[in-house]
């Protein structure tokens, strides 16, 4: 198994409370990069073993982590694939996975403050799902394959922007900066032992909002996988938010706000946790 970081822009290595830069590591100035160490895999397990307290480059609590993807090619999204959150919009269930896009410049590290764009911002805590090569047309049996493996998101999104007009258009609403803190890190498929069974939770400013488990996802990730590789092809390092339980702000009457503490779990993988800040909402028109 291997949990792939993101330390001052470069792939790294964690372990035991350290982070080990996986180009030094290897002696390839190749793998400096997270998409490039994702095509590679299989030697990340074999360098992740090779990680002591000898080999560290220093401590985790030294550092201040970046996304471990940092600059995606593509950053899907899929709405409504939790049945108690499509009740709790009202929404019917979706016939196939409902996509959209969020734009890479807003994927941000595990720690990065979210600008409060208006009065509408709301929390989605997701599994996300890391490819690992290009790929195209696999099967839903096959599609495991091509993930190098997964982390923890939120889907943040601006409620006033994502619905805005008729039909409404998400994506803008869901990609203001550091509207898709991920991390803290790319955790293999095989250090979990179900990847279809993660619990994950959310907390705002001390209030648990959101537990559930990604067994409960309407099209699992090997579904989502092969769907969107039928339609568009796969790239090392996309990354798809493969959606949100039930307890989001929007069905409580409850947004963010400056001052908030977002805290985002998941089992194996990690804590996000993003302090809430003023932001700037959208030019009026």
């Amino acid at each position: 198994m291997f949990r792939l970081i993101s330390v001052h822009g470069r792939a790294a290595l964690e372990g035991d409370g350290t982070w080990h830069d996986v180009a030094r590591l290897s002696g390839d100035d190749s793998l400096v990069s997270a998409i490039a160490c994702l095509t590679r895999a299989t030697e990340l397990h074999e360098l992740s073993e090779r990680c002591t307290p000898d080999t560290a480059d220093g401590a985790l609590d030294d550092v201040v982590l970046g996304p471990p993807v940092p600059g995606p090619g593509q950053v899907f999204g899929i709405g409504l694939n939790y049945k108690d959150h499509a009740e709790e919009t009202g929404a019917e269930l979706p016939p196939a996975p409902l996509t959209f896009t969020k734009y890479p410049s807003c994927i941000a590290g595990p720690t990065a403050d979210i600008p409060i764009t208006g009065e509408l911002v709301d929390w989605e805590a997701e599994i996300v799902a890391v490819i690992g090569h290009e790929c195209s047309y696999l099967s839903v049996e096959d599609a495991w394959s091509a993930v190098a493996g997964l982390t923890l998101g939120q889907d943040i999104s601006d409620r006033g922007v994502q619905l805005t007009g008729v039909p409404p258009q998400f994506s803008l609403g869901k990609s203001f900066p550091a509207f898709g803190p991920i991390g803290p890190a790319v955790v293999s498929v095989d250090a979990f032992a179900n990847p279809d069974d993660i619990a994950l939770s959310c907390d705002v400013s001390g209030d648990q909002v959101q537990s559930s488990t990604s067994a409960q996802l309407i099209f699992s990730i090997p579904q989502i996988v092969a769907y969107l590789s039928s339609i568009c092809t796969l790239m090392p390092g996309d990354l798809i938010f493969t959606g949100t339980p039930s307890g989001v702000g929007m069905s409580r009457g409850r947004f963010l706000q400056a001052g908030d503490v977002l805290v985002t779990r998941a089992d194996g993988i990690g804590e996000l946790r993003n302090v809430c800040v003023p932001g700037r909402g959208p030019l009026a028109l």
